[in-house]
């Protein structure tokens, strides 16, 4: 059986060192806005319903229309726009994604609002698969780490600074406000990609075919299944914390952004803390996050009537979410280290239909009147659900009984970078050839996992 063959890409007049941070900081302002855009809804909400005269819970159908969004357009993009300049793709997709957001911020009506949200979704999976493999592409092997990890710190600052910032501008400005800041940020990220991302084109590769076969394995797809159903959990709290802190915990509409931002925080403490437990154990540490995570919100369900309890399981929750979705993805890049680029994309699809499940259930039991304390139990069970398929993963990864390729070698050698679904393992210098001085360079993917 011939060998698999790998993802190259090339950069064409490499930029110097000056010029790479430009191209980084410009992928990673537009994270920052895609990050910002997904997870705004959850601040806005009380503004949208009282100006559009909806219910909550019909509003969590436009985030839920948002996820499925990613989910379709994750695979489809990627796989429709393989052949595509990686340069003007990403120009592509983030005119694409502000046009949509142009759409959210005009929605007058419910039903508007629905198709703006489910369009601005479509690009999300694809930008994030593409930045990742050009961000490598912009350096030596020995910085891919870094590289990466800057692009990425744009979904982190979203969470700490973009989405309480909407929330403020929804409060103070009208819901609209929030979503036209995404714009601003989306025009500026479209200027930034065209004027400090060079052109690229594609050395051989990875088939469209040969990726979507490694989808098929059974440890990719039962670790994307367990993402998809545990995450949605998180999803099911997260998506009504708004309504849940003002009406239940008794906070001021005005300190929502603020709780937000906790989020943020716990995401990025979740972050750092997955590094050394990936190091031990990626099985151990996506079991036990998963596990966590269930405490975590049961936690939340029984004491959210007090509001410092409820921000410190607001915070318990993003950490947890954070360092849940980093193991799955460490997982994920051990089994299909050879077709990063849908993988990567599918898994952010795995996620967004967690959102998805997620938002639909948790406002399915308010709608039924059971409350705003009934989204963490729905979250608990989903939880559960979700350890039950990794763990049935991990049984038969240890016993052989779905084989699995090449594991990730672990160790004090390697380097971490987590956060939240788009974490890459990559190695230290140590343990890789010099990077040829030439003024192309290029990404062999093959080399992951190694």
């Amino acid at each position: 059986m011939s060998a698999p063959r790998t993802a190259v890409l090339q950069v064409i007049n490499a930029p110097d060192r000056t010029g790479t941070r430009f191209a980084l900081f410009a992928l990673a302002l537009g994270g920052f806005g895609v990050g910002t855009t997904e997870f705004a809804s959850m601040g806005l909400l009380p503004f949208i319903a009282e100006d559009l005269d909806a219910s909550i819970p019909s509003l969590g159908h436009a985030i839920s229309l948002y996820a499925l969004g990613v989910v379709v357009g994750a695979p489809l993009i990627t796989s429709l726009t393989a052949r595509v300049e990686r340069k003007r793709l990403l120009l592509g997709l983030m005119v694409a994604f502000t046009a949509g957001n142009v759409l959210s911020a005009a929605a007058p009506s419910l039903e508007w609002l629905y198709v703006a949200r489910f369009l601005s979704g479509l690009p999300h999976g694809a930008y994030f698969g593409v930045a990742a493999v050009v961000a490598s592409s912009l350096v030596p092997r020995e910085r891919r780490g870094t590289a990466v990890a800057r692009v990425a710190l744009g979904l982190t600052v979203a969470n700490i600074v973009g989405v309480p910032l909407a929330a403020v501008l929804g409060g103070s400005l009208g819901w609209r406000a929030g979503y036209g800041l995404v714009v601003v940020i989306g025009l500026l990220t479209v200027a930034a990609l065209a004027l400090w991302i060079p052109r690229t084109r594609k050395g051989g590769g990875v088939s469209v075919a040969q990726e979507v076969r490694a989808l098929g394995r059974p440890q990719v797809a039962l670790t994307l299944l367990a993402g998809a159903v545990g995450f949605g959990g998180m999803f099911a709290v997260y998506t009504f914390v708004s309504p849940i802190l003002t009406e239940l915990s008794g906070l001021d509409i005005s300190m929502v952004p603020w709780v937000l931002a906790v989020y943020g925080v716990g995401m990025t403490a979740g972050s750092l803390l997955a590094g050394p437990l990936l190091d031990r154990s990626i099985e151990k540490t996506a079991l036990g996050a998963g596990a966590v995570s269930g405490v975590a919100l049961a936690f939340f369900g029984l004491f959210a009537h007090s509001a410092v309890a409820a921000v410190l399981g607001v915070l318990w929750i993003g950490a947890m979410g954070a360092l849940f979705s980093t193991a799955l993805q460490m997982r994920l890049l051990r089994e299909a280290k050879d077709a990063p680029s849908l993988t990567a994309a599918m898994n952010h699809a795995a996620f967004n239909l967690a959102n998805a499940m997620g938002a639909f259930l948790g406002g399915a039991v308010i709608t039924a009147g059971w409350g705003y304390r009934s989204p963490a139990w729905v979250g608990v069970g989903l939880a559960v659900a979700g350890l039950l398929i990794l763990g049935y993963a991990t049984r038969l990864h240890r016993t052989g009984g779905v084989p699995a390729s090449s594991p990730v070698r672990t160790g004090p050698s390697w380097a971490y970078q987590a956060v939240s679904d788009l974490s890459v393992l990559l190695p230290e210098p140590a343990q890789l050839r010099p990077a040829a001085a030439n003024s192309a360079r290029m990404t062999d993917w093959a080399d992951l996992g190694r």
